[in-house]
This record gives C-alpha cells, sequence and structure tokens, in this order.
C-alpha cells in the first residue's frame, strides 16, 4: 500500500472531505464508464433496475435522491432507450424497467466498473476497504435516524 499523500486542505468539515472523496472517486469510475457513453450515476440507476423493474420511489430511496433528482437523472436513460416505464400493480406508481439495450450497455460497463473498483480496492487494500464500508454504512444508518428515515 502506498503512503497517503499530504491532505490538500485542514478542513474540519466532514461534508466537505466526504464531498471531495466522494467526487474523485466519482472521476475514477467516470473516466472508465465513458467508455460506454455512461456515467457512473447512470450505471448505478442501469443496475438497480437490472433484477426487476423498480417503483420509481423505492428506486429513489435505495439510490438516496430525492424523486425530482432521480426523475431528471432518468430522463437522458430513456431518451436513449436504456430504461422505460411499464405499467406497475397500481396505475398510480411509475414503474422503471431496463430495456434489452440498457442490459446490452450495462453488460458491456461492467468489465470497466470492475477495473474502476479495482483501482479504489488497490489502493485502500482489502482491510481498508471493509473498514471503509462498515463505517459509510453505520454513518448511514445514524443519519437515517437522525433525519427519521426508516432504517
Amino acid at each position: 500500500m502506498t503512503p497517503s499523500p499530504a491532505p490538500v486542505t485542514s478542513s474540519l468539515c466532514t461534508c466537505f472531505r466526504l464531498r471531495r472523496a466522494s467526487r474523485r472517486v466519482t472521476q475514477v469510475y467516470d473516466r472508465e464508464l465513458a467508455a460506454v457513453s455512461l456515467s457512473l450515476n447512470q450505471y448505478s440507476i442501469l443496475r438497480r433496475t437490472e433484477r426487476e423493474p423498480r417503483v420509481l420511489g423505492g428506486l429513489a430511496e435505495e439510490l438516496g435522491m430525492d424523486r425530482t433528482t432521480l426523475t431528471r437523472n432518468l430522463s437522458p436513460l430513456m431518451d436513449a432507450g436504456l430504461l422505460e416505464t411499464v405499467r406497475g400493480k397500481d396505475a398510480r406508481q411509475r414503474v422503471i424497467a431496463l430495456t434489452d439495450e440498457g442490459r446490452a450497455r450495462l453488460i458491456a460497463a461492467k468489465p470497466r466498473w470492475q477495473r474502476a473498483q479495482a483501482v479504489i480496492d488497490t489502493m485502500l487494500g482489502e482491510t481498508g476497504i471493509q473498514q471503509l464500508h462498515g463505517e459509510l454504512d453505520r454513518l448511514d444508518g445514524l443519519l437515517r435516524q437522525h433525519l427519521g428515515e426508516a432504517a
């Protein structure tokens, strides 16, 4: 494992540090996924619709987005023919499904995603990744509880 570079800023703001790291991690994934004309955000949406059509509200919750933001992010994927709206059990529900073209794009994207994942995994090592995932999951649960969301 390589030594950690000196911090760019000594900010005490946890949100700033998380967002800065998140943007850089996203850049690693976006660079790989650009070869298949997807962003990490788009890839995540496609992955979550891969197994079965998803109700918009549930999909938004899983992604940690509000419905308006998700709807805005769905538009380019719908326009590209990667996702479609299908009828749900309840006519009031908006259900999002992966199209055949979306499934093909996802298959092409997975090796690219795996390469990006390997870059981050290698940087942190197995123990570091396990610790990071554990702390992020713990923080997410605590924040959901603090905000009054179902855990």
